[in-house]
């Protein structure tokens, strides 16, 4: 008989979930590689972003044959974080494992830095060892949520707002609708500006608005053109304004990073 190896349709019929292969594309997406397979120690950490607070679940694997004692992850940050809950010392045995916690608390929106170094003893050489961990970057878009706000208002926070970040439009997306909505979809951004869907004319401009977990605002101008004598490429500007300059920064890397063009799609 015919074997069953369709571990997505069983994935999502054990979960509830219809689109199983997101969500764990989702959640692998969070898991970060610390140190390498051939390091005495391998680490991996697993993120968690609660609004205001960052949980990390760091697997350790001692790789070696002898007992490392007062194993500890010394953790540091950049940016608007603060580490509130630190790791324990564990000791491990020849090629055991364990699982620590770390809380960190966030108060603003920023792109931020955890890095870090794992201090060991080893209690058959009686050496005392050290491995520095890769950074964990952390993603803006955790804290972005969609808003709507009048276009009054808009126009006023544009005006009062100081820190403003201009992005050239570079992209191999041919239409000014479809870039639109990529934008708006990569940003978790919502648009203010009503357009048809179909598109008419070689020109569009449109803005876009979200707030943080924090209650920090994020207005978004989109000004887009095609023009022929660029080979019917886009050309514009994507200008980015906020109260905060770690808003208008992290905003401007999102939109140069994905303003390129949307995954491919299959045939």
């Amino acid at each position: 008989g015919d074997v069953d190896l369709d571990d997505g349709a069983d994935l999502a019929r054990a979960t509830g979930y219809a689109d199983s292969g997101s969500l764990l594309t989702t959640e692998l997406s969070h898991v970060y590689q610390l140190s390498g397979f051939a390091d005495p120690v391998y680490a991996e950490a697993f993120v968690t972003v609660h609004d205001y607070d960052i949980v990390l679940e760091i697997l350790l694997i001692n790789r070696t044959p002898n007992t490392l004692a007062n194993l500890t992850v010394e953790l540091s940050t950049m940016g608007d974080m603060k580490i509130v809950e630190r790791p324990q010392p564990q000791t491990l045995g020849p090629l055991d494992q364990a699982t620590i916690r770390a809380s960190i608390k966030v108060s603003s929106t920023e792109t931020g830095h955890i890095f870090g170094t794992i201090v060991y003893d080893d209690t058959s050489t009686m050496e005392k060892g050290y491995i520095n961990l890769n950074d964990i970057h952390m993603d803006i878009m955790d804290y972005i949520r969609p808003a709507t706000c009048t276009d009054e208002a808009f126009r006023s926070m544009w005006a009062e707002f100081e820190w403003e970040n201009k992005v050239a439009i570079s992209t191999s997306i041919p239409g000014l609708i479809e870039f639109l909505k990529h934008i708006v979809k990569s940003t978790n951004m919502c648009c203010l500006t009503p357009h048809d869907e179909e598109e008419k004319g070689s020109f569009l401009a449109a803005n876009l608005y979200a707030r943080s977990v924090f209650g920090e605002d994020a207005l978004v101008n989109v000004s887009v053109e095609k023009k022929d004598d660029n080979d019917g490429k886009l050309a514009g500007y994507i200008r980015i304004r906020s109260k905060t300059q770690g808003i208008a920064l992290s905003l401007g890397d999102r939109i140069t990073t994905v303003q390129r063009g949307s995954p491919a799609k299959k045939a």
